[in-house]
Order: C-alpha cells, then structure tokens, then sequence
C-alpha cells in the first residue's frame, strides 16, 4: 500500500487548510484510516480516523474543527482544518491500517504551519 499525501502549507490562525491522501496498491483490506501529526518536538499522535462505513473518531484537541471524510470510489480521504491554531502546526501523515495484520502504512508527511 502507498499513500500519498498532499495539502499542507503556511495559514494563518483562523484559517483553513485540506489535506488529502491516495492510496495505491493492495488496498482491498485496509481499514480505518486517517491521519496523524508530530508538532515539533513531541511524538506523533492521533488526530482523526474514519472507517469504511463512516464511523469517525477524533483528538479532543481538534473535535468541532477539524473533519475527516472519504471517497472510497476514488480510495481517498481528506481532512478538513478550520479555525487552525498555532499549536496545530505539525507535519500530518496520512495513515492506513490493514485489518488483517494489523500493520500500520504511513504516506510521507506533509507540513502544516499555522503562524502569523
């Protein structure tokens, strides 16, 4: 499986940004997927996860701003930021995991910056 992410950028607070991941490859048994984000500094962490029927699950530090969808026809998903904080600034990966191994796949990360 190979994910690719794309989206990140510079954005001042208040803003918005859209994250987007393809997944290529042996996809048939990935599930759920999202994405996660490493602040500088600190360890990587959850920020949001959605299944193939669309259960969702969120951070506490991103619920009411931040919202995961997918495209399964297209096997994408995307993450919708608004109202972006300073301490959102991260480099976001997109993540994928196979139902059946339990393996973890990781696209490579993309920097989301959120300054004045």
């Amino acid at each position: 499986v190979q994910l690719q992410a794309s989206g990140g950028g510079l954005v001042r607070p208040g803003g918005s940004l859209r994250l987007s991941c393809a997944a290529s490859g042996s996809i048939f048994s990935v599930n759920p997927v999202g994405w996660y984000r490493q602040p500088p500094g600190k360890q990587r962490e959850s920020v949001a996860t959605i299944t193939r029927g669309g259960i969702t699950n969120y951070a506490d530090s991103v619920k009411g701003r931040f919202t995961i969808s997918r495209d399964n026809t297209k096997t994408e998903w995307y993450l919708q930021m608004n109202s972006l904080k300073p301490e959102d600034t991260a480099v976001y990966y997109c993540n994928a995991v196979n139902y059946l191994t339990s393996v973890h796949y990781w696209g490579k990360g993309t920097q989301v910056t959120v300054s004045s």
